[in-house]
């Protein structure tokens, strides 16, 4: 079909998704819930869990199969803008000065779930894993997967709390950020083990990973630092930031996949290398954010949707006994294994078990995580769903805990959010 022809279905699909992915936030934000709960849950909704179950016709007009490449390009250009947002608040400085309590925390809260992980992988890959997939890049993916929390989900929730500025938010957003450096870097090992068609490429793409983010770090930005200082003197168009930034996080992820990492490294690389704190920057981070978030991730939460098949599951029920599997070992090792390590470093069992709910959030950055391993061919759309659903329900479980741990305690009051935790998203 010609552009012209498709235009018309790209007009529908992409203002229904928009459109049912803020009602869903927006209905999941009365209730206390981070609205990304809504709006992967819509996402679930518009897929065949639901609408294309009820009412196929339906499901067909509103998203064509020939609209899917189209709409799928947008909805991963708003992940890259988020990758880059998420990278931008990564504060550097924050973990060079990081507390004893908060490494101990943090290497618990991914080392314990790595090898919980890595052990449930062991039954799952006979069962489970796609015909061809090494049984490393699963069991590493599977690790990977298990770890995860979602920085951005946990810092709104620490804000709607009250908690952020606070000892304990400090630490949990200390603890995630660890965290979520450590994910994106095992999961880089994950694409490169399975992109590469031999050991030797896997340790080419290993190394120029490496080379690549040290370049970001000790090349790009010092550059960015002068560029953004001189851009702020002169009073530089902030058209002109703005487009450098987003050309710069589109160049940054081009290197990646060229080198045989996922293109959302490079921009959240490209994020990290960003100078925080600069008027013109966050400015641009804003108009980037008030794009990406609102208009662009809806297109991915439908996209997640339209692969997340619960009825599949319910056809098989040793499936659902897998999926309580996976909701166990998600819970024990990240929830267990942040508090277990927070109470032996002196924390108050309400604080302990506050970080471990935080740490077990999961969010957008497991959908992220997930999707690459579809893409791979790592997991297939069994378990792609089993663990959409645990990212669903070990996200929902945490602004409830917290505040049921919090219950009678004084707290701080709300200062700024961070750019997630004041996006509607994340």
């Amino acid at each position: 079909m010609s552009a012209a022809e498709i235009m018309p279905a790209v007009l529908v699909a992409v203002p229904a998704a928009i459109l049912a992915c803020q009602a869903g936030a927006a209905l999941l934000r009365r209730f206390g819930q981070p609205p990304v709960i809504g709006e992967i849950a819509m996402g679930i909704v518009l897929g065949p869990s639901l609408l294309g179950w009820l009412w196929p016709e339906a499901q067909a007009w509103l998203f064509p199969q020939s609209v899917l490449p189209y709409t799928s390009v947008l909805g991963q250009i708003g992940l890259l803008g988020f990758m880059f947002l998420v990278g931008l608040e990564l504060d550097l400085g924050a973990l060079r000065g990081s507390s004893r309590t908060a490494m101990a925390v943090s290497q618990a809260g991914m080392l314990v779930p790595l090898g919980l992980g890595a052990l449930l992988a062991l039954p799952l890959y006979g069962r489970l894993a796609p015909d061809g997939v090494g049984f490393v890049p699963f069991t590493l993916f599977m690790a990977v997967a298990m770890s995860v929390t979602a920085f951005p989900v946990l810092a709104r929730i620490l804000v709607d709390r009250g908690l952020y500025g606070t000892p304990l938010g400090a630490l949990a957003m200390a603890c995630a950020a660890v965290d979520d450096v450590a994910a994106w870097c095992l999961l880089a090992l994950v694409v490169a083990l399975t992109a590469a068609g031999s050991p030797f490429d896997a340790l080419s793409a290993a190394g120029l990973t490496v080379a690549f983010g040290a370049a970001m770090l000790l090349v790009v930005r010092p550059l960015l630092v002068r560029w953004s200082a001189r851009g702020r003197a002169d009073r530089a168009n902030d058209g002109v930031v703005m487009v450098l930034l987003f050309s710069g996080l589109s160049l940054s992820a081009l290197a990646t996949d060229l080198i045989g990492v996922h293109t959302l490294f490079g921009a959240f690389l490209f994020g990290v290398a960003t100078p925080r704190g600069h008027r013109r920057v966050e400015a641009s981070a804003a108009r980037l954010r008030a794009v990406v978030v609102p208009l662009l991730l809806p297109l991915f939460f439908v996209h997640t949707g339209l692969s997340t098949e619960i009825g599949a599951l319910a056809a098989e029920p040793a499936q659902w006994l897998w999926t309580g599997a996976l909701l166990a070992v998600a819970v024990l090792g990240k929830w267990g294994g942040a508090a277990g390590a927070a109470r032996v470093c002196g924390q108050p069992w309400r604080e302990a078990m506050s970080i471990g709910a935080l740490m077990n959030c999961r969010g957008l950055t497991e959908l992220v995580v997930l999707t690459i391993g579809l893409e791979l061919g790592v997991i297939g759309p069994d378990l792609f769903t089993m663990l959409v659903l645990v990212a669903l329900i070990t996200t929902a479980v945490t602004a409830p805990a917290v505040s049921h741990f919090q219950r009678g305690k004084r707290q701080a009051p709300a200062v700024t959010a961070p750019a997630e935790a004041a996006a509607p998203s994340g």
